[in-house]
């Protein structure tokens, strides 16, 4: 009986690394791909056509190297740019908070590397997600969330369709980060020690508004900061360089704290209030992907998470017409931002997810 095939998307990172590593040791034969994404990331630009390759290339093959697996690169930077860079760029213009890595996902790496990875002949397509996919007897799929709930990165996988979950890999999901770092260690792996980023991986030191001014431009209009009655309290530099929630450099002098609670592109306003403005007892969502079940059912109670690195609250879902989903919360949540997406656990299975449209 032939070894089955593993193709590792490998990032030169310790995460990525380590599950090539690990899925060697359990017996599959390894292939590693890096994707080539943008010519824009987390160190300022590259210079491509000059030869020079960014970090995650490099370490990727130094990684292959010593694990004595072959490692392929591929350009992606034009898809990337229409499914991800596009998309991030229009949802800001558009007063919405996008989220790349969730859109990122079943497109690129779980669309065309998932592809690639088929065409070269591999059963499986690797990766070093804190997440856990398991097959259950009826056949489904499901994703559960990692051991390390510090780390878990399940909210991300939300969109996955079954197809593609037929062949994912995910060895890293019953681990903690720091056993993670030991193992690597322990293999000598050359990434290690290799410092985490938390940063979009193709916006240049993290810095989304200068970013959008260098891509978007024409989107950044002056206009005025106004609270919940239309008064003018100031002036902003453009709404897409403002997030629901933000309290800092609105440059307003009031007797209380003031917070961003709603972004009007229409009418060209920061609407500002107190706290309590930012709290919303519920949301308004579409484009729903059900992982764990075929649909919801009205009032059909589960666990929401609004954005990652949030804690989840108990919530009550109302389907309503044109594919639209309410969601009510047991208990007011902070800073429900249009664009980002709202995510759904029964336990620590991942039941599905949609895209905010309105707080409500």
């Amino acid at each position: 009986m032939s070894k089955k095939i593993a193709a590792v998307a490998m990032s030169g990172g310790v995460d990525s690394s380590l599950t090539a590593a690990l899925l060697l040791e359990q017996g599959y034969d390894v292939i590693g791909i890096t994707m080539l994404l943008s010519e824009e990331g987390r160190g300022g630009a590259l210079d491509l056509a000059g030869g020079e390759l960014p970090d995650s290339v490099i370490d990727a093959h130094r990684v292959a190297d010593k694990l004595g697996i072959k490692h392929y690169t591929v350009d992606f930077r034009k898809e990337f740019q229409e499914n991800v860079i596009e998309y991030f760029l229009s949802e800001y213009a558009k007063g919405r908070t996008p989220n790349p890595c969730v859109m990122c996902n079943p497109s690129m790496k779980f669309g065309l590397l998932l592809d690639k990875a088929l065409e070269l002949g591999a059963d499986y397509l690797a990766t070093g997600h804190y997440a856990q996919v398991e097959q259950l007897e009826n056949g489904r799929y499901v994703v559960k969330k990692g051991l390390d709930e510090h780390k878990d990165q399940s909210y991300a996988l939300h969109r996955l369709p079954q197809k593609s979950l037929a062949h994912i890999l995910l060895p890293l999901g019953g681990m903690t980060k720091e056993h993670v770092r030991e193992l690597a260690e322990n293999m000598d792996l050359p990434v290690a020690h290799k410092a985490e980023s938390q940063e979009i991986c193709f916006v240049p030191h993290d810095d989304y508004k200068a970013f959008l001014r260098a891509h978007r431009p024409e989107c950044l209009h002056k206009g005025n900061i106004v609270d919940g009655t239309g008064k003018v309290l100031g002036r902003h530099e453009g709404v897409p360089l403002y997030t629901i929630g933000q309290r800092k450099g609105l440059g307003i002098a009031a007797p209380e704290p003031l917070y961003v609670n709603r972004l009007d592109t229409e009418r060209n306003e920061v609407v500002v209030g107190g706290n309590q403005a930012v709290f919303a007892k519920g949301l308004l969502a579409s484009d729903a992907n059900w992982i764990a079940i075929n649909d919801v059912t009205d009032g059909q109670v589960l666990w929401a998470k609004i954005r990652y690195g949030k804690r989840e609250a108990k919530a009550t879902l109302t389907k309503l017409s044109e594919g639209m989903l309410q969601v009510d919360f047991a208990e007011p949540q902070r800073a429900v931002t249009p664009g980002q997406f709202v995510v759904f656990y029964d336990g620590d299975v991942l039941v599905g997810g949609a895209r905010i449209e309105k707080a409500l």
